[in-house]
């Protein structure tokens, strides 16, 4: 079949006024929706934490400040409930309440020990289900000396479910824990495929890399293809990554080619956070993404927008 020159070029500046009717489109969608300025929406932020070395806790001022001088938009606020999480506990009604004035910046989250015996059976997503019309977004941080397979952490996850929130869980030696390859991990998901499950910690980011055999440590050197994480990333679309503290940073920066493309082959799954939780605190994610030098619109989804839209802002 051919095709004149004149209706080729029409068809060219079709395609063009279309894309760019497109990009407006999508401009005065942002602009309506007016969010903070900021290039980023943090998705592991704590305030009320009180580390060995310091004697005031970290506000939501505080926290403000620093979002403000690392140019965050948004961050997600998360509780800290179980005695293995933190060494003094922040409850879900803490956050909460001190969240409130920031409604718009500030995004709260909620958690229970499942080992709460108030919290068994319905009453667990009962309660739930109060925080979230209190304004609590999602679940976490899930972060409970408990294996993740535990019939208790199982009740959480249908919780999560049936009331409609993402739940960001800490994987290590001691919280959550799993085995080498994330088996269990990989029974949540196959088992609760409607909760978006976020994952964090060295366990989780550990085994980005095909050899981990340690899901407790910070390991180093090149990353081995065949890792859990790839293949989790790739069977269940409920999986997330929060790319916070220590052990996110530590996994795309070990081996920069690998983490690289890894960010970029799930960039729709993958979300900056910074597990910000006391004044002065150094923070080296923005600098490990920046030497990434990641395509603009993948740093679009993994800097703000895939946060927003797994709690409905978008």
């Amino acid at each position: 079949m051919s095709i004149t020159r004149r209706s080729f070029c029409q068809s060219i500046v079709g395609a063009a006024v279309a894309g760019f009717a497109a990009s407006r489109l999508k401009a005065a969608e942002e602009a309506k929706r007016n969010f903070p300025p900021g290039r980023y929406v943090d998705v592991h932020t704590h305030i009320g934490t009180i580390p060995a070395d310091k004697t005031e806790p970290l506000t939501a001022s505080d926290l403000l400040r620093w979002m403000d001088g690392n140019d965050i938009a948004q961050a997600w606020v998360l509780p800290l409930v179980s005695p293995e999480a933190y060494p003094n506990p922040v409850s879900t009604e803490y956050v909460l309440a001190e969240t409130q004035p920031y409604r718009d910046r500030l995004i709260p989250f909620c958690v229970i020990d499942p080992r709460n015996s108030f919290y068994g059976g319905k009453n667990l997503a009962g309660q739930i289900k109060r925080y979230v019309d209190a304004g609590a977004k999602g679940f976490g941080e899930h972060k409970v000396g408990l294996p993740l397979a535990d019939p208790r952490n199982l009740a959480v996850y249908e919780a999560c479910q049936s009331v409609g929130i993402p739940i960001l869980i800490h994987i290590d030696e001691v919280r959550n824990t799993d085995e080498p390859g994330l088996p269990a991990l990989k029974n949540v998901l196959s088992s609760f495929p409607k909760v978006n499950v976020v994952g964090h910690g060295p366990g989780t980011w550990a085994s980005i890399s095909g050899d981990a055999n340690d899901l407790g440590g910070y390991p180093k050197g090149g990353v081995k293809p065949g890792g859990a994480l790839d293949a989790l990333l790739d069977e269940f679309p409920n999986f997330y990554l929060d790319l916070s503290a220590g052990s996110g940073a530590n996994a795309i920066s070990r081996d920069p080619k690998f983490g690289r493309e890894f960010i970029i082959r799930h960039k729709d799954r993958i979300m900056f956070g910074t597990d910000y939780l006391t004044v002065g605190q150094p923070i080296p994610q923005q600098e490990v993404l920046r030497g990434l030098d990641l395509p603009e619109d993948v740093q679009h989804v993994v800097f703000r927008d895939n946060a927003r839209r797994l709690v409905g802002l978008i």
